[in-house]
């Protein structure tokens, strides 16, 4: 499977920065997936990325537009992100990251198809963490 190995990155990364990869994720990489998430800001205002994170995450876990393809891809994305032995927010971003990634093929219907879709998925992301990443101060 396609990989561009983002969860290297993460724990170089301040918390700001991971909230911000988080909420893009979520927000607006998890739309060519089909999640329409709008989350509920008043569960969220002035809450610290420690706790901001992970009560985002919860919510947007809840939309689920197919619950047995969601279910699967978020057995394979924990399963994958346990294996890069993140801890706090990092490994948050990191499974996000890749439950998002692994949501997007909804249109391969050919082996090849979901891999070219993958790649793409994966460079979107790494783009958008060195973006983010510079705007922290944080060079890869």
């Amino acid at each position: 499977m396609s990989d561009i190995a983002l969860h290297k990155y993460f724990p170089r990364l301040p918390e700001a920065a991971l909230q911000e990869f988080t909420e893009w994720c979520v927000l607006e990489q998890a739309k060519a997936a089909g999640c329409d998430f709008t989350p509920d800001k008043s569960k969220l205002n002035n809450l610290p990325p420690g706790e901001y994170v992970p009560k985002l995450v919860d919510q947007f876990m809840k939309v689920k537009p197919d619950p047995i393809k969601a279910g699967l891809v978020a057995a394979i994305a924990g399963k994958e992100a346990d294996k890069h032995a993140l801890s706090g927010l990092a490994i948050v971003a990191d499974f996000v990251s890749l439950y998002v990634k692994y949501l997007i093929p909804k249109d391969g219907d050919t082996p090849e198809k979901v891999e070219a879709i993958l790649t793409k998925a994966g460079q979107h992301q790494c783009e958008k963490l060195v973006e983010i990443g510079r705007k922290h101060g944080v060079e890869f």
